[in-house]
């Protein structure tokens, strides 16, 4: 069966496809059979990215409607439920040879990649009302965060404040802030009942400096006393993101992160690249840890893309964005096949600016479909890696950045520290912020029913690049990794203020939570 014709079908349903699952089908069964089972898999678990493990984990759904199937081909169908997992009857037409040979593979499955993601690709017009749901359903998600937090106390919605003074507490969405002649911050907040004004008094300086990095569109919670008039500012409480432990992997491995490749320009660091790829596989001395790294994430900005910024082709090797994929999967398809690389978008690799951004199309990107070890995902997404028995892997949430430099020119302590330089300090005020964008005017996004951009499950790790600059911190028990890049710096880049690392690797030890950061800047040929 033609696997195009497969994920052609995909993409016109809206369905992700693993590329594991696309071989099985693609080899077990023909193309109408294997239509049927993806539609069956998505009406059954409602679930839009279908992986083997979905398989596995809805054993009885799937063997209901395995049986439903057609009968024309019932000793490849069999073939196929024993390569998906499914604990069935096993046919005796079935080779043995087949059966050890899927047993086999379990066995030596020990570092299983879990996708989740939020995102929805819906084509329809968007209208006001889009907006107006999207917003208010986001804040109705805060608001039960906040809820938790037991400060918060004599908690009211903005219609049941009365005319008398009163101490209470509410939970708002900003959506105005303005300073007073006096220095004062005056805050218009609103919940699903109304609007309200605060103030924050300059003589209060902790409250105050809370006020000063509000950001516009962000759900905070306030304790307050005042009337229905006004409401005077006595404490300020962000959704926050924080874990209790730091988890610890039962096995020795390595997961590495990298992006910003820039594949294509004139300036891609090819030379450095190829000594990374090297080290992967072993081929540099006195690195016994490179056997035993098995996850590769790459975020965003694989390839250097087209009119991704003004007069972008004086800057580009590679002119066309196929060609700048081909040579990506080139280098790809030279890494060890035991190592996962799982890719997700950025701002110059060809798909949609607005957020959450897709996978990479297959219309140029589609050299990747062709390799195994490559989990394509989309912008942000959550990756679950390191699953073991009795240990539930660690949760990274990888994000390209593209919000990034609103913040930077926008929050005080962001202006002051130049966090353009210090991505950390950016994670760690959108961590707080419980949103990877809140403000409306920081990216482009998609108004979906339910935000994608917002953090519900709080990561072990969050990643990112945009800003090229290495940096790794903890906050609240999360580790935050910023990414180098692998392009010398550009025009724009100067312009832009940015001051890039280049070829910095950080590599990270799943059991004893060692950090590393490798670094494999090698001098160019023209430097």
């Amino acid at each position: 069966m033609d696997s195009k014709e497969l994920l052609q079908f995909c993409l016109e349903k809206g369905i992700l496809l693993d590329g594991e699952v696309l071989n099985l089908l693609s080899d077990a069964t023909d193309s109408k059979t294997a239509k049927l089972i993806i539609e069956k898999i998505k009406e059954s678990t409602h679930e839009r990215f279908i992986t083997k493990s979905i398989f596995e984990r809805n054993k009885e759904k799937v063997s209901e409607f395995f049986l439903e199937l057609p009968t024309e081909s019932q000793k490849r169908l069999e073939k196929l439920k024993i390569k998906l997992g499914l604990s069935i009857e096993i046919s005796q037409e079935v080779q043995k040879e087949t059966i050890n040979e899927v047993i086999l593979k379990k066995e030596e499955e020990t570092n299983p990649v879990k996708i989740f993601s939020t995102a929805s690709f819906s084509t329809k017009k968007l209208e006001v009302g889009d907006f107006v749901t999207y917003f208010r359903n986001r804040f109705s998600e805060m608001r039960d965060i906040l809820q938790n937090r037991s400060q918060l106390d004599n908690l009211v919605s903005i219609n049941k404040i009365s005319g008398n003074n009163q101490k209470i507490s509410l939970i708002g969405l900003v959506s105005d802030k303005k300073f007073t002649k006096n220095r004062n911050i005056l805050l218009e907040v609103e919940d699903l009942t109304g609007k309200i004004r605060l103030l924050v008094g300059a003589n209060k300086k902790d409250v105050y400096e809370k006020a000063e990095e509000i950001t516009l569109d962000s759900v905070i919670g306030f304790k307050c006393s005042g009337n229905r008039e006004i409401l005077f500012v006595n404490d300020i409480f962000s959704p926050e993101s924080n874990i209790f432990e730091r988890k610890k992997s039962p096995v020795e491995e390595y997961a590495l992160f990298i992006g910003d490749l820039h594949v294509g320009s004139k300036l891609f660091l090819e030379k450095s690249f190829l000594k990374f790829i090297d080290y992967l596989n072993g081929k540099l001395p006195n690195t016994p840890e490179a056997g035993k790294i098995k996850y590769l994430f790459i975020v965003g900005d694989v390839v250097s893309g087209v009119g991704a910024y003004p007069n972008q082709e004086r800057d580009l090797q590679i002119s066309d964005l196929e060609g700048q994929f081909l040579k990506f999967a080139e280098f790809l398809g030279k890494i060890r096949k035991d190592i996962q690389i799982i890719i997700s978008p950025g701002n110059h690799d060809g798909v949609r600016l607005m957020e959450p951004q897709p996978i990479f199309g297959e219309k140029y990107a589609w050299p990747l479909y062709n390799l195994k070890n490559v989990i394509l995902t989309t912008n942000p997404c959550n990756v679950t890696i390191g699953e073991k028995k009795n240990f539930p892997g660690f949760n990274v949430l990888t994000y390209h950045g593209f919000s990034y430099p609103y913040y930077v020119n926008n929050i005080p302590s962001l202006i002051s520290a130049k966090a353009i330089h210090s991505p950390n300090l950016i994670m760690k005020y959108l961590l707080m912020n419980r949103h990877l964008a809140p403000t409306h005017s920081s990216n482009q996004y998609y108004p979906s029913p339910k935000d994608p951009l917002l953090i519900r499950e709080i990561p072990d790790i969050m990643v990112s690049g945009h800003l090229h600059k290495s940096h790794i911190s903890y906050y609240n028990n999360i580790l935050m990794i910023a990414i180098s890049s692998w392009e010398g710096i550009t025009a724009n880049e100067e312009k832009m203020g940015l001051e890039p690392d280049f070829c910095k690797v950080p590599m990270f030890n799943l059991k004893t939570r060692a950090i590393k950061i490798l670094d494999f800047e090698e001098k160019e040929d023209g430097d």
